[in-house]
């Protein structure tokens, strides 16, 4: 095995470790915090960055592959792996972005409010709409 071998191993060995890092923070994060939005934070913040750090291991693994064995299922495998990190970084934070806000809108209130910075998500009376923003 070549030096070159070995620092894409190790890179990917250290890439794994951080993203298993990460979402395991995401599991203490939704077992300890007190409310939905502080645990929808905790799982959002470990699905993306864990799932992001798994799959740049993968990644590596892969491309470590292809210029080793010159076989082009790696390139495929480099490709799908991408492409499943840019569909998570998008539909991770979408979804929960609108499940924070129907919670929000559905009435559930953080465990300790400093201040409420979203009046204006809440419904407007008579409708569904937008209300007055605060002054």
């Amino acid at each position: 095995m070549s030096v070159f071998a070995a620092l894409f191993n190790v890179a990917a060995i250290l890439s794994l470790a951080v993203g298993v890092f990460f979402n395991t923070l995401g599991i203490v994060g939704i077992l300890r915090f007190p409310d939905v939005y502080t645990r929808l934070h905790a799982d959002t913040k470990a699905t993306t960055f864990g799932s992001i750090f798994t799959s740049l291991a993968v990644i590596l693994w892969a491309v470590k592959s292809l210029l080793f064995t010159f076989d082009f299922q790696w390139f495929s495998f480099v490709c799908h792996a991408v492409f499943a990190v840019v569909v998570l970084a998008v539909t991770n934070a979408t979804a929960s972005h609108a499940l924070a806000r129907a919670a929000f809108r559905s009435g559930v209130k953080p465990a300790r409010t400093v201040c409420n910075a979203l009046p204006s998500a809440a419904p407007a009376p008579g409708g569904e709409g937008k209300g007055t923003p605060a002054a």
